[in-house]
């Protein structure tokens, strides 16, 4: 008799909804955590008066109430937390600017958006027009596809432009540089400049943001990670916050359990990680990590990390500036350039920024708003740094990123109140991620569902994966992705 059904490591947003779906079903689920709360990247912190989100920028696929296929009529019913769960929309995908050259926001809807985009950039209202029927169509044949749907019945259009480059698609349907930023500035959401990233990729980013809104949770991502917990334990299952596993234990070639930081073991027929892949097949005890595992590890490099100023500040959105909830700054429009620079410590290119008052969350004191300035960056630049030198080069560069944010908020540096930076270290630190990858592996042509099956297949019976190392990452892809691979576990073992 096995102590539980299964284990799940990792409370971040695959392992919660795995837990919950696990547990909901009738298995009896363990979940560990080596941090105090859930969340992993869906939580936040507080510093005086002000409460900061530590990751939620958008949430993708909410959907509006009564609108299928979206998170809200799908993974939070099932889940029982829909309810619980007040959502805040935005009503603007964005706002893009290159500082004198290109100041456009963005509606979520996809014909204000042609009208606008029309409007900034006259005679574009055709090509616009194409494009996003162009998106419309490459996003739906590819959730066909990924679904199962047979090849030959899927329409020509998605082999076509799907893995083609983002930046070519751009270029074979516009001839301006701003209008090409206006529409891809997503791509930092990827992790990919658009000479690299798949046309699917953001084609599928757009779809969800256009058809599904971007939304934002009342109380941030901690509200929603908390709701799942409860959802969890009110259907039974346990849960263990500061507890690390120090290994995956197995025995007859398939996982046994468990052995906890403080040497404890704890047996189940079934352990699904929410830790990173290289973390996981580390902590195989008892069996050696088979060699399509480590063959296909061997061809993966460690995504980029994120470089982070939350702010508190003593002044509305209105006072400031503040438009929109999400408005991103960039140099120029030059994204080659931008991304190579997150391999040093060029200032920062490209910014987004979140002001989450503009539709309140709840965490600013009134008269106040709560913003964060994000850019990308690798966090091979940071190993290096001598420790008596780390507090100075966070906060010369973190200044590179204020600079760059005065192009729409002049008055900021006046605001300030409360300010706390997160560097690569951070995120390797309280992630646990190698690298401090906060997209897993570098999203470029030769990941996701065409060409790895991490999540499918981890060649040790009784071991599954799910979140961003495994697939896709992103809010919304790794919610769904931990419910995924439970209800496959599930099935597997009702057959």
């Amino acid at each position: 008799m096995h102590d539980y059904d299964a284990i799940v490591i990792g409370a971040g947003n695959a392992g919660l909804t795995a837990a919950a779906t696990l547990q909901r079903a009738g298995a009896r689920t363990l979940l560990v955590e080596r941090h105090n709360v859930p969340g992993g990247c869906g939580t936040s912190f507080r510093r005086g008066r002000f409460e900061f989100e530590v990751a939620l920028h958008q949430l993708s696929g909410v959907g509006v109430e009564g609108q299928p296929i979206s998170l809200r009529e799908g993974l939070f019913q099932q889940l029982g937390i829909a309810d619980r769960l007040e959502f805040v929309q935005e009503h603007d995908l964005y706002r893009a600017v290159v500082p004198g050259r290109l100041d456009v926001t963005i509606p979520a809807d996809w014909d204000a958006a042609i009208d606008v985009l029309d409007a900034e950039f006259p005679g574009s209202r055709d090509r616009v027009a194409r494009f996003f029927e162009l998106i419309k169509q490459v996003a739906f044949w590819q959730i066909a596809a990924m679904r199962g749907m047979p090849a030959e019945q899927i329409d020509p259009v998605l082999f076509r432009y799907g893995l083609r480059p983002l930046q070519q698609v751009l270029d074979e349907y516009f001839d301006d540089d701003r209008i090409k930023v206006a529409l891809a500035v997503y791509w930092t959401y990827l992790g990919q400049p658009p000479s690299k990233l798949r046309f699917q990729d953001l084609a599928l980013t757009l779809f969800a943001y256009f058809e599904f809104k971007p939304w934002h949770v009342r109380g941030g991502s901690q509200a929603m990670s908390a709701a799942i917990l409860d959802s969890f334990r009110q259907a039974g299952g346990q849960a263990r916050f500061n507890t690390g596993v120090e290994a995956i234990l197995t025995a007859g070639g398939r996982v046994l359990g468990v052995r906890l930081e403080d040497g404890v073991e704890v047996t189940a027929p079934e352990v699904v990680s929410n830790a990173s892949l290289p973390t996981t097949y580390a902590m195989l005890d008892g069996i050696a990590v088979p060699a399509a595992v480590r063959n296909d590890l061997a061809t993966r490099r460690i995504g980029v990390s994120g470089f982070v100023l939350h702010m508190g500040l003593d002044a509305t959105p209105a006072e400031l500036g503040f438009t929109t909830s999400t408005t991103f700054v960039n140099r120029d429009t030059d994204d080659d350039r931008t991304y190579q620079a997150w391999k040093s410590f060029e200032p920062a290119r490209g910014i987004c920024v979140s002001s989450y008052d503009v539709a309140p969350i709840g965490f600013a004191p009134a008269g106040t708003t709560h913003v964060s300035l994000m850019t990308l960056q690798y966090a091979d630049i940071w190993k290096n740094v001598a420790p008596v030198e780390y507090a100075r080069i966070k906060f010369a560069f973190a200044e590179t990123l204020l600079e760059l944010c005065e192009a729409v908020t002049p008055g900021i540096r006046d605001a300030i109140e409360e300010v706390d930076v997160a560097t690569p270290l951070t995120m390797m630190r309280y992630l646990g991620h190698p690298g401090g990858s906060i997209y897993g592996y570098d999203q470029d042509a030769t990941e996701g569902w065409l060409f790895r099956n991490s999540e499918r297949e981890t060649h040790v019976p009784g071991l599954h994966v799910a979140g961003s190392w495994s697939g896709m990452g992103g809010f919304q892809p790794t919610l769904e992705a931990g419910a995924r691979v439970a209800r496959r576990l599930l099935r597997t073992k009702a057959a």
